[in-house]
């Protein structure tokens, strides 16, 4: 019966394959040839499949052997992960890793860690997502997320605590041929109301009916950055962007950093955070990550 079927005749049958006959197999698994001979044949009759030609000096792989061998290593490495990742829990490693990050840090930076993340970490599963303002908060307090990497906003939140990892600037820009680009020294409050302002919204309820950072009466709202991004460079509005999202095309001339009444013409600092629930401190691999994005460049 298939029900039967234990791990030694898997791994030997594995064994006979790679190391190319029954005594190979032996000596590298330390048993008798006759053991090897027999656990192959019974796993042979348990699964009503002949896995190898035996008529010549060495014995092949049959054509449905080849096919059930992928198997019998899927099932022998699923197996060892298991055990692996057990004994990884028992010792307080985190079996998986739910992160969100603001839609404002830099891809190329998180980018790096997570690679570094698989290398170290290959039995933790991270899941990644992607949020902005409120939106990034809610994962962590609801518990969908463990770790946050998230901008911070004038929002208390009593039941979170926050680890400071770095800061980026939020400047103001238009594209090349919007009429706000052609006005020269401090642009005045007077002026920025007669153009719409684009502004990124909060997904979620968190700052429903609160403002920040809005100067003009005519505002569109998008959803996402990406959007505000390629609006910005057509020359629908003018907005805020982060320093880094934005520095080449500052470069090239596509964009250009409006200096604003009341506002540093070197854009407004926010912070990053490591952001979690107060009573779940992260794990060894959470701790990882928050330390290696610390030394990392966030622009």
């Amino acid at each position: 019966m298939l029900d039967g079927v234990s791990l030694d005749q898997l791994r030997t049958f594995i064994a006979a394959v790679d190391e190319g006959s029954f005594s190979a197999a032996a000596r590298k698994l330390n048993r008798v040839q006759s053991a090897i001979s027999g656990w192959v044949a019974g796993l042979e009759d348990q699964i009503g499949v002949v896995l190898f030609d035996r008529s010549g000096r060495f014995p092949k792989l049959t054509p449905q052997g080849a096919l059930l061998l992928t198997d019998a290593r899927n099932i022998v490495s699923g197996v060892d992960t298991l055990k692996a990742r057990a004994k990884l829990m028992a010792s307080g490693l985190e079996p998986e890793l739910s992160v969100v990050v603001d839609v404002f840090f830099p891809t190329s930076a998180i980018t790096a860690v997570v690679k570094e993340f698989a290398v170290r970490f290959p039995l933790t599963r991270l899941k990644m997502f992607v949020e902005g303002l409120g939106a990034g908060y809610e994962p962590i307090m609801d518990g969908r997320c463990s770790l946050g990497i998230l901008a911070s906003l004038p929002v208390n939140f009593p039941t979170l605590t926050g680890e400071r990892i770095g800061e980026f600037s939020l400047v103001m820009v238009a594209a090349i041929d919007h009429p706000l680009s052609r006005l020269n020294g401090k642009i005045p409050k007077r002026e920025l109301v007669k153009h719409i302002q684009l502004v990124l919204t909060d997904r979620s309820e968190m700052l429903s009916g609160q403002d920040y950072g809005v100067m003009s009466p005519l505002t569109w709202r998008l959803a996402d950055l990406s959007t505000k991004y390629a609006f910005l460079k057509d020359g629908v509005g003018w907005g805020s962007m982060p320093l880094h999202m934005v520095e080449q095309d500052l470069a090239t001339g596509t964009l250009v950093r409006l200096d604003m009444e009341g506002i540093p013409r070197e854009g407004v600092k926010i912070d990053f955070s490591a952001v979690h629930a107060t009573n779940r401190l992260p794990g060894p691999a959470g701790r990882w990550l928050i330390d290696r994005i610390k030394i990392s460049p966030i622009g």
